[in-house]
């Protein structure tokens, strides 16, 4: 539990010094920044490798699943890879909202800051009930199996661009609940107009953005426990996926047109996790085959699409 609270406290304070220092005045975040943030994010993420190692070595977490220091490491990094390959689709889904709402680029870094707290709260109470679920039930695993097989098939078939945030299910629900304006007030979430206090654009975009996170955490969450059921792994990998979020956004998300075919490499991730998952009792795969799957499904995409030529 200490190790815990320790690691959640580390995160605070993380976003504290983003928002407080780090992003005190609102600015654009250009892609050389956004570059720098992404190499920080990742770089500490590969680092805490090391610390699950020394946590895993000195047993000062509980390891229900009975792992070895080197295979705790090697889960670590497969969950984390497979969790930073899922958020790509969620760059894509982020970009449609920011736009359809008109979310000047000036105010986009405040919003997703708060959307990524909400996000850590509610991932870590999915990831707690997922892992409770498999531990106490076995069947649970290929309910998660045959949802990820069915989800990789609907996103080979969908298009995303048709989707409209303005013609949501939730967009539509809090007009009817709470007067909303359509005025920008700087970075305000609420406005008070004529004695009437009013949600902005900013805060209508944050709660779209934080449900719709939580539809993608119904895809990732069982994706990575299919590598391993250890809560801790699975939540410190998914956290530290998530603080890298912001900057790989406005890394990427002016060039999502070109990664054309990144959309391919989700499905085989989400395939192969999948039928992991159906088989998980009949078959054991070394973590090197996972990582490996993982590795190259995301880099093929990334390869095609920029040598790729696209047809006119």
């Amino acid at each position: 539990m200490v190790v815990w609270i320790i690691f959640v406290a580390c995160v605070l304070v993380f976003l504290a010094l983003d928002l407080g220092v780090f992003h005190k005045n609102d600015h654009v975040i250009k892609s050389k920044e956004a570059g720098i943030w992404t190499v920080i994010w990742v770089t500490i993420a590969f680092a805490f490798s090391g610390v699950i190692y020394w946590l895993f070595s000195n047993g000062y977490v509980e390891n229900p699943t009975g792992l070895t220091p080197n295979n705790a490491v090697l889960k670590y990094i497969t969950g984390y890879l497979i969790e930073l390959s899922l958020s790509v689709d969620n760059v894509f889904v982020i970009a449609v909202i920011f736009s359809s709402f008109r979310i000047p680029p000036i105010y986009q870094h405040r919003v997703l800051f708060w959307g990524i707290l909400g996000a850590i709260v509610f991932r870590a109470l999915m990831i707690l009930f997922g892992v409770a679920l498999i531990t106490k039930f076995e069947w649970v695993i290929y309910v998660f199996g045959v949802f990820l097989l069915y989800t990789s098939f609907k996103m080979l078939k969908s298009d995303d661009s048709d989707f409209n945030p303005k013609d949501s299910f939730v967009f539509k629900q809090l007009k009817k609940v709470y007067p909303v304006t359509t005025s920008i007030n700087g970075h305000d979430f609420f406005v008070r107009k004529m004695g009437v206090k009013a949600a902005t654009p900013l805060f209508v975009a944050l709660i779209v953005i934080e449900l719709t996170d939580i539809l993608f955490a119904l895809d990732s969450i069982p994706a990575i426990l299919a590598i391993t059921a250890d809560p801790f792994l699975v939540f410190s990998s998914n956290i530290l996926a998530i603080l890298g979020l912001r900057s790989m956004y406005f890394l990427i998300s002016r060039m999502l047109e070109k990664f054309r075919f990144i959309n391919y490499s989700l499905v085989v991730i989400l395939a192969f996790v999948g039928l992991k998952m159906l088989f998980s009792h009949y078959l054991e795969l070394p973590e090197w085959v996972s990582l490996t799957v993982i590795s190259v499904s995301l880099i093929s995409g990334i390869l095609a699409s920029l040598l790729i030529p696209e047809k006119e």
